[in-house]
């Protein structure tokens, strides 16, 4: 029965969800080289978002296992996941400015978006990968509150431009799907990967 994972993940959110389950995860770095790092998450042509974050979780987890091999760490499963925000097709990554972030606020105002999140898991030479869908809707938002949490710099370092568990709690009307998810980790579905590789959940 294996007691501990590795993350392959920086997030904070994700080690705090995943302790949530009462899973003990050891955070992997993934390396920076010359600046990048170890996973280009840069989207393909017309690449759908559902395809995007699976495609990204897989390869953020595959570079978590070359990094364990690489390092001669103690073998233990690794995790790893992704999360876009997607509006008429177009997948939303972290805003590159305040800008940005006002402009994706505007979009989401009275309005619903879809957040997906992919989840992959790495054990004895195998990968498995989940997808987590979720519909969120933003109440009507006033130029004032757009500027305001903008301000705050919550939006600038999360998928989409804003945090489900921070501020904009305060504008999202309804959700209809995984609360996790939307904040980065869909805990149902990494908790069904992580059962079918022998980890002990909850």
């Amino acid at each position: 029965m294996q007691k501990r994972i590795y993350l392959a993940s920086q997030s904070p959110r994700r080690l705090e969800l995943l302790r949530q389950i009462g899973v003990d995860a050891m955070v992997l770095p993934l390396r920076q080289q010359g600046g990048r790092a170890d996973v280009d998450e840069t989207p393909v042509n017309s690449e759908k978002a559902v395809d995007y974050v699976t495609r990204v979780a897989r390869m953020k987890v595959e570079a978590g296992a070359m990094a364990v091999a690489g390092r001669r760490l103690p073998q233990m499963p690794i995790l790893a996941a992704d999360t876009a925000v997607a509006v008429d097709g177009m997948i939303l990554g972290k805003p590159t400015s305040a800008e940005q972030a006002a402009a994706w606020l505007r979009g989401y105002s009275g309005k619903t978006h879809k957040v997906h999140s992919g989840v992959a898991v790495a054990w004895d030479g195998q990968v498995q990968v989940a997808l987590s869908t979720s519909s969120v809707r933003f109440r009507e938002l006033s130029e004032d509150e757009i500027a305001a949490y903008v301000m705050s710099r919550e939006p600038m370092d999360k998928a989409g431009g804003y945090g489900i568990q921070g501020r904009a709690a305060v504008f999202i009307e309804h959700i209809a799907g995984s609360y996790s998810g939307v904040m980065g980790l869909p805990l149902f579905e990494t908790a069904t990967l992580l059962r079918e590789v022998g980890l002990s959940v909850l």
